[in-house]
């Protein structure tokens, strides 16, 4: 058999049920790839112990024919802004580098019940709040694909573990394209699944959420497999009183299948990555999909994304960290700085813009039953990058990263849309380029089976 720690999920819980493997053999194959590439910084926090005696009830569980879950000995991980229970969560930040929080997250919670191994909390920026992949707590996480570009972020430890075989799952968290970004940099599959569908408490506002849970897989079957266990409805969650069900034309054929191409989102795309991601729109339209352009212009709803995060990180953040600033990073200071500037009136005008962005969201899929774009304008940036700053595309200035790099992730996050970032293809210079795919609301299922689809399209 290959190396455990390269396994899927799927293989590993086969070959678990069939008693091929043990959960033990597993957990210590993934822990000793977890030492054999430190250098990545894929974790803040690794569970050894834990892990090994979660391994070795589940062993024994097999042993006694026991009812086995769908995930009974497969090791995961947790992005460290999830809470879990007995294994500390720091949020990325020295200010809660010693907390142990006393309940596991909800998806957590379904991980575990599901029979999975959890080993251990992925590295984070604080609070999730850049787009580096750097905290002062645990330093700077590698991308295993190339040292030199950013790993993404801010699941940046999920992305970077699940693609170098430090566990084939992990949960992550997405307030703006933190799955789908670090996903697209590392070569892996990232799911935002539509709001509430996967329970998340861990933000203030539940009514105002636009930070998400969700999956993290080298491959879409393993992602679809996670989802199951994740996804169902929740009392504590405003958004969550809905399952997700199967509906009537999640199963329609590829043929006729009307796709929305948005190639741009009114931001500049670099010219390479422009050429691969068309060619996933081609190879639908080739396989009979009805492909035409949509003429979303994402980026100008970067004011709207902006003042809704710069205010929740000036209300949740800023108490925590005030009169000890030096102990945080100074980009979160001064987004927080920028949050406490803003008004009420802003505040309200953002959550206007963002109701008109989900209406221009169902007005196009009206006309559009899938939405495909790339993930990012470019492949992963160069180590470096100013992230307050302005960045480069082709070489000329071209806005702020929000706005000029990842357009198309942070609008589904205001509009509640599912979204998944799918590897595609790589530059000549061997960075993966990634695209995403978006559904309506709770057709989550269908999002899943069209990007395995397109997965199965995937050239080379």
């Amino acid at each position: 058999m290959a190396d455990l720690a390269d396994l899927s999920a799927r293989a590993l819980a086969r070959a678990i049920r069939d008693k091929e493997v043990s959960p033990c053999e597993v957990t210590e194959a993934v822990l000793r790839r977890i030492g054999e590439r430190a250098e990545l910084n894929a974790f803040v926090t690794t569970a050894a112990e834990e892990a090994r005696a979660e391994a070795k009830a589940a062993e024994a569980a097999v042993m006694r024919g026991e009812p086995l879950g769908a995930l009974h000995g497969v090791p995961y991980s947790v992005k460290d802004l999830l809470p879990t229970k007995g294994v500390r969560t720091t949020m990325g930040s020295k200010l809660f580098e010693t907390n142990v929080p006393t309940a596991d997250a909800p998806s957590v919670a379904r991980a575990r019940a599901a029979g999975g191994v959890m080993i251990g909390k992925t590295t984070t920026p604080e609070y999730g709040h850049t787009q580096t992949a750097f905290s002062p707590l645990s330093g700077l996480t590698l991308n295993p694909i190339d040292p030199g570009v950013t790993a993404g972020a801010s699941s940046s430890g999920s992305a970077v573990a699940v693609a170098a075989g430090m566990g084939p799952l992990s949960i992550g968290t997405d307030g703006g394209g933190s799955i789908r970004i670090p996903a697209a940099c590392c070569g892996v599959v990232g799911m935002k699944a539509t709001l509430g569908v996967i329970p998340h408490l861990g933000v203030p506002d539940l009514f105002g959420a636009n930070s998400y849970a969700g999956p993290m897989a080298r491959d879409v079957a393993d992602t679809a497999l996670f989802f199951e266990v994740l996804q169902g409805a929740s009392d504590l969650d405003p958004w969550g009183q809905a399952a997700v069900q199967l509906h009537p034309d999640d199963l329609r054929p590829l043929k006729g299948l009307r796709v929305g191409w948005l190639p741009t989102a009114g931001a500049r795309v670099e010219r390479e990555t422009a050429a691969i991601t068309a060619t996933a729109a081609a190879c639908l339209e080739a396989e009979g999909a009805i492909v035409e352009e949509a003429d979303l212009d994402f980026r100008s709803f970067e004011d709207c994304f902006l003042t809704i995060l710069r205010a929740g990180l000036a209300a949740r953040a800023e108490p925590a960290f005030r009169g000890r600033e030096d102990l945080v990073a100074p980009s979160l200071v001064e987004t927080a700085r920028q949050g406490l500037a803003l008004s009420a009136v802003d505040v309200s005008q953002a959550a206007t813009a963002r109701s008109r962005l989900f209406q221009l969201m169902q007005q196009h899929f009206q006309r559009f039953d899938v939405l495909l774009s790339p993930v990012l304008t470019a492949p992963p940036l160069p180590l470096g990058y100013d992230p307050m700053g302005e960045i480069e595309i082709d070489g000329l200035l071209s806005g702020t990263i929000r706005g000029a790099w990842y357009p198309f992730t942070y609008p589904h996050n205001l509009t509640g849309h599912p979204a998944i970032a799918i590897p595609w293809a790589q530059t000549k210079g061997g960075l993966p380029v990634a695209v995403q795919l978006t559904a309506p609301w709770y057709h989550d299922r269908k999002l899943l089976r069209l990007a395995q689809i397109l997965s199965d399209l995937r050239p080379g």
